[in-house]
C-alpha cells in the first residue's frame, strides 16, 4: 500500500540494530481505517473487541478514536469530518488529510475489516505479554523490600487473567438456537446426574429440592451468628460433594465432571489440621473433642484410621493463609483450576479477607469490593462459591432470633450480590443458655421446649434468584459437627 510508505520507512531504515520492533502490522492497521473511512459500518465489525489503544502508531490510535466517538453519535466519520479533529501533522511530507485521502482511495471493500481487526488485536495483546514480562523480569531484578516472590506471581497470573479475559472477540450476540442446545445440555447432565439436578447436589436432600443443587456462576452466601454452625454446614456441603466426585475423561484429554465435585476451601479462620479433626469426626463417628484429648477406645481408634484411609483420594483442596486479599483468593483459585480442576468454591469467611487496597479506611467499600469480586470470579471460573459471612449482633436484641437480610454485617452489597443468601439458624442454642433452676416449674417447661429442638437446626433461604424462599429443617449432631437430612415425623416407624 503506497500510504504505507512514510510510516513503514521509519521501521526499515536502520540495516542492523540491537533490538527487536514489537508486534504490529501497520498495513492491516491502514486497511481497517480506510475501510472505515468509506463505510462506516466496518466499525461495527470490530467496535465490540478493538479499542484505540490496540493500534501500534499513535496516529492511528488518534483515527480511530475520534472516527468511533464519531460514528456512535450517529455522525459521519470520513476524511473530511475528521479533519476538524485531527489538526495537522506532517507525516514525512504528507499531510494528515492528504494522509487520510490517500487511505480512504486505497480501501476497495469492508468484507476483511473483522480479520484486519482480530490482526490488530492479537498483535496488541502479544505487545502487552511482552510489557507483562519485561515487568516480570525488572521487578524480580530490583524488588521492594515489602514485596515477596509469591506477591509478584500472584500479581503476573492476575494481570495475565485480565489480559485474557478483557475485550474477546468472541463475545456479543449470540443465536437462540445456540442458547437453546446449552439449556438441552444442562437437562441432560441433570438426569444423569445422582438425584437428577441441574447444579451440584449439596448431600442434604431437602435443601437440593429447594435449590436445585449449587449452581455454576452463583455466589451463594451462608450467613449466621457465631455457635450457629456456618463453617460445619459448610464442610459437610464441600465434603459430600468431594466424597461423590466421578469424572470422565474426555477425547481431547481434558476430564469433565459428572457427578459431585472438586473441592477449594479457603480456611482463612481455622487451620488444616482443624478442620480436617472435624471431618474425620463426622465421617468416623468418634466426637471430635475425643480425638483432640486423644480420649479413644480402641475401636475408636480404628473407626478413625479406616476413615481416614477412605479419604486420601478425595479432591478436596484446603488454603489455610489467614488475611488474604480477594486479589490473591483469586489468583490462586484460578491456579487450582486450571492444575486440578475445581468445581467448588468455599470461602471461610468474607470479614477476613482484605480488599486490594492494604490502607482502607472504608470497611463498607472493602466488603463491596470483596463481594464483587467474589461474585466476578464465580461467572469466570463457573463454579458456585460459596462464601461464609459473619452477622451482626442485632440479632440478639429481638425477641424471635431468626436472623433476617438486613443482619448481614458491614455492607448491603453482601445481599445485592449474591445469587442465594442462607442462614443458619439453631433454636436450640439460645433455649440452652436460658435454662432456669433445676427442680422448678420453669425447668420442667424448659425442659419440654428443650426437647422440641433438641438436635435440630433451620436452614432459612432467605434469597434466591433462580427459586423460592423458605426454610429447610435438618438434623445436627453437635459433637460430630454433623448436619444430615432430617426424617420427617410421618416417615418415622411407628411408636408403641
Amino acid at each position: 500500500m503506497a500510504a504505507a510508505t512514510a510510516l513503514v520507512t521509519r521501521l526499515d531504515t536502520a540495516p542492523s540494530r540491537d533490538y527487536r520492533v514489537q508486534p504490529n502490522n501497520v498495513d492491516a492497521e491502514q486497511a481497517l481505517l480506510g475501510a472505515i473511512l468509506v463505510n462506516n459500518d466496518a466499525f461495527y465489525r470490530v467496535s465490540d473487541f478493538l479499542l484505540p489503544a490496540h493500534f501500534f502508531e499513535e496516529v492511528h490510535r488518534r483515527v480511530f478514536e475520534i472516527a468511533s466517538s464519531l460514528i456512535k453519535a450517529g455522525k459521519v466519520a470520513n476524511p473530511i469530518t475528521l479533519k476538524t479533529f485531527l489538526g495537522d501533522v506532517d507525516l514525512g511530507g504528507m499531510t494528515l488529510p492528504q494522509y487520510l485521502a490517500r487511505l480512504a482511495a486505497e480501501a476497495t471493500t469492508i468484507i476483511n475489516a473483522e480479520d484486519y481487526g482480530r490482526t490488530i488485536y492479537d498483535l496488541a495483546i502479544r505487545r502487552n505479554l511482552i510489557g507483562i514480562g519485561e515487568d516480570v523480569v525488572n521487578v524480580a531484578y530490583d524488588a521492594p523490600v515489602e514485596t515477596s516472590p509469591r506477591d509478584q506471581i500472584e500479581s503476573a497470573e492476575r494481570r495475565l487473567y485480565e489480559l485474557a479475559e478483557t475485550g474477546r472477540y468472541d463475545g456479543g450476540f449470540q443465536s437462540f438456537s445456540n442458547a437453546l442446545t446449552h439449556a438441552i445440555d444442562m437437562a441432560a447432565a441433570a438426569y444423569e446426574r445422582d438425584g437428577k439436578l441441574s447444579g451440584i447436589a449439596t448431600g442434604l436432600a431437602d435443601l437440593d429440592r429447594m435449590m436445585g443443587g449449587l449452581q455454576a456462576s452463583d455466589l451463594v452466601i451462608l450467613a449466621g451468628r457465631p455457635g450457629m454452625g456456618k463453617t460445619a454446614l459448610a464442610t459437610n456441603i464441600a465434603f459430600n460433594i468431594a466424597k461423590v466426585y466421578r469424572g470422565e475423561k474426555q477425547p481431547d484429554g481434558a476430564m469433565k465432571t459428572v457427578n459431585g465435585g472438586i473441592v477449594g476451601f479457603f480456611s482463612l479462620e481455622m487451620s488444616a489440621e482443624q478442620l480436617a479433626t472435624r471431618i474425620i469426626a463426622e465421617q468416623s463417628g468418634v466426637p471430635s473433642y475425643k480425638i483432640r484429648r486423644g480420649d479413644m477406645r480402641e475401636d475408636d481408634f480404628y473407626k478413625i484410621t479406616d476413615a481416614a484411609r477412605e479419604m486420601q483420594t478425595i479432591p478436596f483442596y484446603i488454603d489455610q493463609t489467614g488475611g488474604i486479599s480477594i486479589a490473591q483468593l483469586a489468583a490462586r483459585a484460578r491456579r487450582l483450576k486450571r492444575q486440578r480442576g475445581l468445581d467448588l468454591l468455599v470461602v471461610d469467611y468474607i470479614q477476613l479477607l482484605s480488599g486490594s487496597s492494604k490502607k482502607s479506611d472504608n470497611r463498607v467499600q472493602e466488603v463491596t469490593e470483596i463481594t464483587t469480586g467474589l461474585k466476578a470470579l464465580a461467572k469466570d471460573l463457573a463454579v458456585p462459591i460459596v462464601a461464609l459471612s459473619q452477622l451482626s449482633r442485632q440479632v440478639e436484641n429481638r425477641e424471635d432470633k431468626r436472623p433476617q437480610l438486613s443482619d448481614l454485617r458491614e455492607s448491603g452489597s453482601i445481599e445485592q450480590d449474591a445469587d442465594v443468601v442462607m442462614f443458619v439458624f439453631r433454636e436450640e442454642y439460645y433455649i440452652k443458655n436460658k435454662e432456669p433452676r433445676v427442680g422448678t416449674e420453669e425447668h420442667i417447661k424448659w425442659q419440654t421446649e428443650m426437647d422440641l429442638v433438641h438436635g435440630k437446626a433451620e436452614v432459612i433461604i432467605g434469597k434466591q434468584r433462580h427459586g423460592p424462599t423458605g426454610s429447610v429443617s435438618l438434623a445436627f449432631q453437635a459433637d460430630l459437627t454433623r448436619f444430615t437430612n432430617l426424617a420427617a415425623e410421618d416417615k418415622l416407624p411407628e411408636r408403641y
